[in-house]
């Protein structure tokens, strides 16, 4: 998600209205302008809220609950009544394609800094 949308923007997908100050900006530079036109504090905002409602998850977790960290029950129930080995499968195949992903939106930062070009960054 994060690699389509930096890319997107590069691309010239944008939601509509656009403010003034964010016209004509790259996703390189995107993020100062954001700061100066106020978006980025909103977002922090409500990133700050989702935190403290994580922190009652964190809770049940230390209070004994038998909690996973990271387990927020957004499977869908598609883990109850598979073995042990299958969910431990799928908890490495995530881990592996969440590193993936990481390697790959490093590698488009890095690119699209260096070449101050647009997509494909080359």
């Amino acid at each position: 998600m994060a690699w389509l949308g930096y890319v997107s923007v590069d691309l010239g997908v944008r939601v509509l209205p656009v403010p003034e100050a964010l016209e004509g900006v790259t996703a390189a530079t995107a993020h100062d302008a954001s700061v100066e036109q106020g978006g980025l504090s909103q977002m922090f905002l409500w990133f700050s809220l989702l935190e403290v409602i994580d922190l009652i998850a964190i809770n049940q977790m230390l209070g004994g609950s038998g909690r996973q960290p990271g387990d927020f029950g957004l499977d869908g129930g598609l883990l109850k009544g598979k073995s042990d080995a299958y969910i431990e499968d799928m908890k490495l195949k995530e881990i592996t394609h969440c590193r993936l992903a990481m390697f790959a939106i490093s590698a488009v930062l890095t690119q699209s800094v260096l070449t101050q070009g647009p997509f494909p960054y080359v």
